[in-house]
């Protein structure tokens, strides 16, 4: 725990200051540029990862980065996802999967996780993944048939995030623009996927028409 009090005094003392303008802003409110969905792996760091500062990602983290289906029943990702949409006009969402994630090695044997109930039923929200992998993929090896299935599970995460109202009617206004990445932890690739083409590509050829226009623009600036 020092080493974390250390880490706020450091904030307080440095990063604090220098950021003082921005700060001051995010005090009068929140624009957040995306919903950012991703796992509660410690080894997962948004801010690293994106490149972005305090007040442009809104984040929600679970375990395997589930989003579970829309019901009557009020849960934490429902409610945040409804905020953020509904309340924010949040115009992108984010889910992200990363390799060597513990939630999807779980999912892949729930019967194994008799000591952990909760999280054993949690991981029911990614079974469609599981099975849809143990069917595609019966003759991959087990590492091409994890990498499927963190895949799998960001495409039936997004699937389900459809089911939810507020997004629904967003994509319906088309205020909305949906995202699934996995991220690399060992190399720092991330993947994205494309909808229309079905396929996961490097986000440098996913969004080659964003960053061209950014480069444009900065020029242009």
């Amino acid at each position: 725990m020092p080493h974390f009090a250390r880490g706020v005094v450091k904030f307080q003392r440095e990063v604090f200051p220098e950021k003082a303008e921005l700060f001051e802003r995010l005090a009068t409110g929140q624009s957040p540029e995306a919903l950012f969905i991703t796992c509660s792996d410690s080894r997962i760091e948004t801010a690293m990862l994106t490149q972005t500062d305090p007040g442009e990602l809104f984040i929600c983290r679970n375990a395997g980065n589930i989003v579970p289906p829309h019901t009557n029943q009020t849960g934490g990702m429902t409610a945040s996802i409804e905020f953020a949409i509904g309340a924010l006009n949040i115009p992108n969402i984010v889910i992200c999967g990363h390799t060597e994630c513990g939630a999807m090695k779980g999912a892949m044997n729930r019967a194994g996780l008799t000591s952990l109930p909760h999280v054993r039923e949690w991981l029911g929200y990614s079974q469609g993944a599981v099975d849809i992998t143990e069917a595609l993929g019966a003759g991959l090896d087990a590492d091409a048939k994890m990498r499927m299935l963190l895949e799998q599970n960001v495409i039936l995460q997004l699937q389900h995030l459809k089911t939810h109202p507020t997004v629904a009617v967003a994509l319906a206004q088309k205020a909305v623009t949906l995202h699934g990445w996995v991220y690399d932890i060992k190399t720092g690739e991330v993947s994205a996927y494309d909808e229309a083409s079905m396929t996961w590509v490097s986000v440098e050829e996913r969004y080659a028409a964003d960053l061209a226009d950014a480069v444009v623009h900065s020029h242009a600036c």
